[in-house]
């Protein structure tokens, strides 16, 4: 089986659960993968900071070498374009860890009343409750009808009054005004080639 890239794993499932993770990939591939997100989520709380901060940062962190840490460095860059426009998913992946979170900590204080309000909010906010969106059959999709006209109020514009006599008019009046106009017919054009390149006849001389 082929091992996955990494840019392809992170683009699938930076913000995957991490037990979702493990029946995916396997333990190389999950260790990388969330050490990923955690960096790419340093460097959204940390913009100014220089890529050798980086590498310092999560050396330490994590142990790895620094051609490691620079391997990852290199993803987090190509994430960042496609993940900042969608950070939204993000926010999203985070408020639901924090509603987890709180129903976690409820349960163990058997708070029955905070764990009803943290699933009420997971499950509002996860929109559980509506039912999944169905694509129209093709055979229900009717092409819109279109009709031929030359009323141009149609387009919000205000139609001319008489128009076709207007038209009529113009059309008489430029005739009227090109009377003097002349047809020409096609002339070959007189050159005078045997005056401009003389020629010795059959008997050219050349000169070599």
């Amino acid at each position: 089986m082929a091992v996955p890239k990494i840019i392809d794993v992170c683009r699938l499932d930076l913000f995957t659960n991490e037990a979702e993770l493990k029946e995916k990939y396997d333990a190389v591939v999950v260790a990388r993968l969330m050490r990923v997100r955690d960096e790419y989520q340093w460097t959204l709380a940390n913009p100014d900071l220089s890529d050798r901060q980086f590498v310092e940062e999560f050396v330490g962190r994590s142990g790895m070498s620094e051609s490691a840490i620079y391997a990852d460095l290199a993803v987090i860059k190509q994430l960042l374009p496609a993940l900042s426009a969608s950070s939204r998913d993000y926010h999203r992946w985070k408020a639901n860890q924090m509603l987890l979170e709180t129903y976690q900590m409820a349960k163990k204080r058997k708070d029955t009343k905070t764990m009803e309000r943290a699933a009420s909010s997971y499950a509002k906010y996860n929109r559980v409750d509506l039912e999944d969106e169905q694509a129209m059959p093709f055979d229900l999709i009717v092409v819109q009808p279109f009709t031929a006209t030359n009323d141009p109020s149609v387009l919000g514009i205000k139609p001319t009054p008489n128009i076709d006599r207007r038209i009529k008019e113009m059309i008489e009046k430029y005739r009227k005004e090109s009377l003097d106009i002349e047809d020409v017919e096609f002339e070959e054009a007189d050159l005078e080639e045997n005056d401009l390149f003389l020629t010795n006849g059959p008997e050219e001389t050349h000169i070599l």
